[in-house]
């Protein structure tokens, strides 16, 4: 006969892991809803960041605005500069990720592979650090949901209004306003390249004063927005 002592302990274990099990379940399907909830325009998703800033009473600056105010050089330029296949893929780059594998096993230097829609996601729903490798992991189907559920050009949308521009600054509209003095649907095509070319390093890079490295890469994306053709017909 087991003593009642230790049979307490055991039941005691089992709700734990009950309840251990119900939140796991919880987290996995909460971004799943959250997608479906996010799909209508007049909805304003904020991103983990924002949220942190909330809770730990951060100042920060967003202001929503819908893609048909946004100039479409700016969108052309952030889609050139951050995922040139976005329109085509399905969440995820098979081809870009294939050559990241292909470069660890062979010993060559890290790259990034995230297309605009992971980004999106880990920034609807996941963390950037620690963990990264497991952060991934999740990333990657969230990701191709994400896609079969959200119109491209939603996707993109909600990309420009949860992306960070600065310290505190998220989204193009205050990101425009702070750091042009324009509205996003007024940006020129050399102010869309200088803050496409500050997403990849928001916090170091300042679109307001580039260093010569900055221009240099706003000189290669405004000449690629301005033939970008069919690689943008998603957003139009």
């Amino acid at each position: 006969m087991v003593p009642r002592a230790n049979s307490g302990r055991t039941s005691a274990r089992k709700r734990r892991g009950r309840r251990v099990l119900a939140v796991l379940v919880f987290l996995a399907l909460l971004p799943a809803v959250l997608t479906l909830l996010y799909v209508p325009s007049f909805i304003h998703p904020v991103s983990t960041l924002m949220l942190k800033d909330l809770v730990t009473s951060t100042p920060y600056d967003r202001r929503w605005v819908s893609i048909d105010d946004v100039a479409p050089v700016l969108a052309n330029s952030v889609l050139m500069s951050e995922d040139g296949q976005f329109c085509f893929h399905h969440g995820v780059d098979l081809g870009e990720l294939k050559g990241v594998i292909d470069d660890v096993m062979d010993g060559g230097p890290k790259r990034g592979a995230s297309t605009i829609t992971m980004q999106t996601v880990k920034n609807l729903f996941l963390w950037s650090r620690p963990l990264a490798g497991l952060r991934k992991v999740i990333e990657l189907p969230l990701a191709v949901y994400f896609d079969a559920i959200m119109p491209k050009r939603r996707i993109m949308e909600i990309y420009l209004n949860i992306a960070e521009w600065g310290p505190g600054i998220y989204g193009i509209e205050a990101a425009s306003r702070h750091h042009f003095g324009v509205p996003a649907s007024k940006l020129s095509r050399r102010q869309a390249a200088l803050l496409a070319v500050t997403l990849p390093n928001p916090i170091a890079r300042n679109p307001a004063k580039p260093g010569r490295g900055l221009r240099q890469l706003a000189n290669v994306i405004e000449r690629r927005a301005a033939r970008a053709g069919a690689y943008v017909g998603c957003l139009r």
